[in-house]
């Protein structure tokens, strides 16, 4: 096998700044086909229309939906063995079956195709049910269709393609191949390449981290395509059968959580794949990647969602069974605290998968930015929530479920959902690229105006006639931002005590959208690098959308006319109880994003990590020893020999 590559001997490779995010951006969709409520969010444009009356489902929708629901929940009920997954680390091949025989592998893969043909709203619903029996589970399915090689194959395939792959997509296990041991999410540096060769390619290269790819019969991967006469190349997206010779899983990784994935290193080697198997066409791998994640993030808000129904029952049955100091440990204000924001955090987690579902079955608009802000809020809060679950129960929550067991406790897994959730504020685009993206995604009209007077390259005539086109945006658009419904206090009034919430949302949008105008005006080209700002200004825009999911989403519960509700059955009016206290939990963070904004130690943070980086202060970590394995830095990722013994194992 080659030897190792360290970090430093990958410093020929390096990819300036400029070109990396030439790449990116020219990766990215540009236009706006579609409204959006995400997009008018951040213009200081409260577009409460455009998700409100809450999106149901219709009938038939709903009746396919619910039956696989009761199937899957029955099967999970009584066939799964989460304890067995967690000690053994890995799902048993028994389990592999019963979700296929179920049609489980096929919830998204249209029926023609011999899938299920479920919407957005029941898949996520359905890994709500999968991920709480256990988060193994929940994670295969999600890599399997949400990114893996069914979506791709349905929104950019060929009929051709369709025809031969969706079949096999209902019933075999997928997976998506992009990072690489030195690429992440930085794509200009990818190194796998498909090279050109008589009716196919050629694929050489190696990919980590591919969720499912230990057990999976297809995958897509991302590889580069070199530019020649005549031929665009360029990042392209393959379908590639992983019974194809050539092909080695050298590594089966091992997690803090999720144990029971199927995540390893895989090598391809002078692999030949079909020309017919490239999905779009050459160049086109990055666009559809990430198209693909607009609805596939979608995927890990359910789960979260999940985790917090699941918190909400844990803290309340602990809280009210656990006596201290003469009553329950919920009755005291300290805990009670922990309880009121699990809750309230568990109904809105849940608010804002539907919705965001519910938008992107409906297709009415562009949900680029909600499926983000979704992900992003929902990973970040998840978290949250199983910290203070295991706070609220104390040396129960730190000790294992198996422990708790073995001494004849209720073995409640609360440091297993900590350690399960971790994963997804790094999963499909780590928390700071979400913030990146999104705040890209955000500042979108800003930079069409204004993009020509902050490109270095730009000639002077060509900057004036960009300050021109800008003035005469501004000042159309900032008399906007002065005043709106919000300031009146009759305005959404339909919505009875969450009325004055939907006010504030709507003046903090404004607000919002005046402080990103300031920012623009103060930095100018440099706001792209004031990454501290851009983050909260994102943060304060996933509080917004999750209060307005959250008050759509307990008017429509309140009213008999949930997405959930079936003659009048839910919640009813206890649901604007939980909505009014979830969105008063928000606003303080809010209020603290928007004070963050101006008030920070950001510029001093950036020079002091500058001087830690350059050795300033390596004293610090004097006096301890160092726990690491010896190993490289990186792993070996030019073309190895095939023939490397391979852990892939056939399952169904």
């Amino acid at each position: 096998m080659s030897q190792p590559i360290r970090t430093e001997e990958h410093a020929a490779e390096h990819v300036d700044e400029r070109t990396a995010r030439r790449v990116a951006e020219e990766a990215r969709e540009s236009e706006w086909r579609l409204p959006s409520f995400g997009k008018q969010l951040f213009l200081g444009d409260f577009r409460l229309d455009l998700v409100h009356p809450h999106p149901r489902p219709d009938d038939a929708d709903r009746a396919k939906g619910d039956a696989f629901l009761a199937k899957l929940t029955e099967f999970c009920t009584n066939e799964v063995d989460a304890a067995r997954i967690e000690r053994e680390a890995r799902i048993p091949d028994e389990t592999l079956r019963g979700l296929r025989d179920l049609g489980a592998f096929g919830m998204k893969v249209p029926e023609r195709y011999g899938g299920l043909g479920l919407g957005q709203f029941h898949y996520g619903r359905a890994l709500m049910i999968a991920g709480s029996a256990s988060p193994a589970i929940g994670a295969l399915l999600s890599a399997h269709q949400s990114i893996g090689v069914p979506q791709p194959v349905k929104m950019f395939g060929s009929d051709e393609q369709k025809d031969a792959w969706l079949p096999r997509c209902a019933t075999q296990i997928s997976a998506f191949l992009l990072t690489e041991p030195d690429v992440g999410s930085d794509p200009a540096r990818l190194r796998a390449t498909a090279t050109p060769d008589g009716d196919g390619y050629v694929l050489n290269g190696v990919k980590l981290w591919t969720t499912n790819g230990v057990v999976a019969d297809l995958v897509v991967v991302m590889a580069r395509v070199p530019k020649s006469d005549g031929r665009r190349g360029g990042i392209s997206a393959f379908i590639v059968d992983m019974d194809t010779p050539g092909i080695t899983v050298e590594n089966r990784n091992a997690f803090m959580g999720l144990r029971g994935i199927e995540n390893g290193v895989t090598r391809f080697h002078d692999v030949r794949v079909p020309k017919e198997n490239m999905i779009g066409k050459e160049g086109a791998g990055l666009k559809i990647a990430l198209a693909t994640l607009n609805t596939g993030r979608l995927s890990l808000p359910a789960l979260c969602a999940a985790s917090g129904k699941w918190a909400a029952k844990i803290a309340r049955e602990w809280s009210a069974e656990r006596v201290q100091w003469g009553r329950p440990v919920g009755r005291h204000e300290a805990v009670a605290r922990k309880v009121a924001f699990i809750a309230a955090t568990a109904y809105a987690m849940e608010a804002v998968h539907d919705l965001s579902a519910r938008l992107a079955d409906e297709a009415r608009g562009d949900i680029r930015i909600e499926a983000a802000l979704a992900k992003l809020w929902s990973s970040e809060l998840a978290c949250r929530v199983a910290d203070e679950l295991v706070q609220v129960r104390g040396g129960r929550g730190y000790e294992t479920a198996e422990s708790l067991a073995a001494r004849g406790e209720r073995g409640v897994p609360a440091e297993q959902m900590l350690r399960d959730l971790r994963i997804n504020r790094i999963f499909e685009g780590s928390s700071e690229i979400m913030h990146l993206l999104i705040a890209r995604e955000a500042v979108d009209a800003h930079l069409a105006v204004a993009g020509d007077i902050i490109d270095p390259d730009t000639s002077a005539a060509g900057k004036a006639r960009a300050a021109a086109r800008a003035g005469g945006f501004y000042a159309r658009w900032l008399p906007t931002l002065v005043t709106g419904p919000g300031r009146r206090p009759g305005s959404y009034a339909e919505f009875g005590p969450l009325a004055k919430h939907l006010r504030y949302t709507e003046r903090a949008s404004r607000k919002l959208a005046r402080s990103i105008f300031y920012a623009a005006g103060r930095w100018q080209g440099g706001l792209e690098q004031k990454q501290g700002f851009l983050g909260r200004m994102v943060d304060i825009g996933a509080e917004l959308y999750a209060m307005s999911a959250v008050c759509v989403r307990a008017h429509a519960d309140a009213s008999g006319k949930g997405p959930l509700q079936d003659g009048g059955k839910g919640p009813g009016k206890s649901a604007l109880l939980l909505a009014d206290a979830f969105c008063k939990q928000s606003r303080v963070r809010v209020e603290e994003l928007f004070d963050g904004l101006w008030r920070n130690t950001d510029a001093m943070d950036v020079r002091l990590a500058r001087a830690v980086l350059d050795g300033a202060f390596t004293w610090v970590e004097e006096g301890v020893l160092d726990p690491s394995i010896p190993g490289p830095w990186i792993a070996p990722s030019e073309p190895g020999p095939s023939g490397v013994e391979t852990v892939h194992r056939h399952v169904i």
